[in-house]
């Protein structure tokens, strides 16, 4: 398992993050045999509890309802030079990490969710103020890169959600170049994170979608490797290979007869050695454990007595193990899960016709940053008194 360390190193929002929270617990994984385990699928609606950061506030001049205690800047707007550093930002700003520079210092990196060739990856340096120094592309030329996730080995996968799109390894600190990962399956992806077992989780945007899993032949290179899709039989999960990752004449959803359906694959992230995704069909926060395979909706809107979450889409937590969920429509919030706690911590107004995406934190967790995708995209970045554990 790795330890706080590596939240602290690691902002991504569907990056590897290892954090502690009562309600996620860390199981053991030894011993258990993930073909034959039984399933118990349960939704415990999540009450209201007490308030974490208060109500939000009127709009700031960033157009931004915060709670007290916060402030707000924006980071980019598409269309227009990032900082001083002559790079224009490109057009529908989407999933997003943070690595951290020796002296303090952080790279932010964000996809672009823009039809081929107009999608990729941007990269925005800032120093240990949180001043920005620089900004470029670490990845150009591609199709609709949507969300992703952030390695332990420091690199950024950046998820290309078409028709038998695929992953890339992008470098953050803009070194080496990107690099395609077929062996991680040409499907719609949606977004991947690293768990604690080793191996890599990838939703799938589809409402008919499957949730996959890599395992490299060899740790940390995604050249090659076996991926596998959940699937349930009488209430027993399983992981069975996907004979044909390439999905050339069958979708790599539909190659597995017991393949486990999820509405609408969106963000995942990692806490302890639970794998934390959502599904925006129906509008649920799900626990998957490796060690115990075992599946569990932790947040339904259809049944939470306090269902202020809606479009639910990409996640990440901080390092106090409090989850923050992004709002595709709803009502433009990130949305904080945290314990019986349900409650938006930042609202966009006067947009219109948008979606929040891209929540991650910087390698400290004292700034939050997001992004408004349309209309311009926008990102944001919060600042505040975030709990700390």
């Amino acid at each position: 398992m790795r330890t706080r360390r590596d939240v602290l190193r690691l902002g991504g929002g569907a990056g590897f993050i290892a954090a502690t929270a009562g309600w996620i617990t860390a199981c053991d994984p030894g011993g258990v045999n993930p073909g034959t385990t039984t399933t118990t699928t349960t939704t415990t609606s999540t009450p209201g509890g007490d308030a974490v950061y208060g109500p939000l506030l009127a709009p700031d001049a960033n157009g931004l309802r915060l709670p007290a205690g916060f402030t707000s800047r924006v980071i980019a707007v598409s269309g227009q030079e990032v900082g001083d550093t002559g790079y224009v930002f490109p057009a529908n700003p989407d999933g997003a990490a943070t690595f951290a520079l020796p002296g303090g210092g952080w790279v932010h990196v964000v996809n672009h969710e823009t039809d081929t060739p107009g999608g990729g990856v941007s990269r925005i340096v800032h120093d240990a103020s949180g001043a920005i120094v620089d900004a470029g592309a670490i990845l150009t030329g591609t199709d609709r890169n949507c969300a992703g996730g952030a390695t332990p080995w420091n690199t950024w996968l950046s998820c290309e959600e078409v028709s038998r799109g695929v992953v890339w390894e992008c470098d953050p600190f803009g070194v080496a170049p990107a690099v395609a990962r077929p062996a991680l399956g040409k499907f719609a992806h949606e977004a991947v994170a690293v768990a604690s077992d080793g191996r890599l989780y990838l939703t799938e945007d589809k409402p008919d979608g499957a949730l996959y899993r890599f395992t490299p032949t060899v740790s940390q290179a995604l050249d090659d490797g076996l991926l596998e899709v959940m699937t349930e039989v009488g209430g027993l999960l399983g992981w069975v290979q996907v004979p044909d990752p390439a999905g050339t004449t069958t979708s790599t959803r539909n190659q597995v007869a017991s393949t486990r359906r999820f509405n609408g694959g969106e963000g995942i992230c990692v806490l302890d050695d639970a794998v934390v995704f959502t599904t925006k069909g129906d509008n649920r926060v799900w626990r998957y454990t490796p060690g115990t395979n075992t599946l569990q909706v932790i947040y339904d809107a259809a049944t939470s007595p306090t269902p202020v979450l809606t479009g639910v889409d990409n996640i990440t937590v901080d390092r106090n193990g409090d989850f923050f969920v992004a709002e595709d429509a709803g009502d433009m919030q990130i949305v904080l899960l945290s314990g019986t706690s349900v409650e938006p911590v930042v609202q966009v107004t006067g947009v219109a016709g948008s979606e929040i995406t891209g929540p991650t934190f910087d390698p400290s967790g004292d700034r939050l940053t997001f992004s408004s995708q349309r209309n311009p995209g926008t990102t944001y970045e919060i600042s505040g008194p975030f709990r700390r554990p």
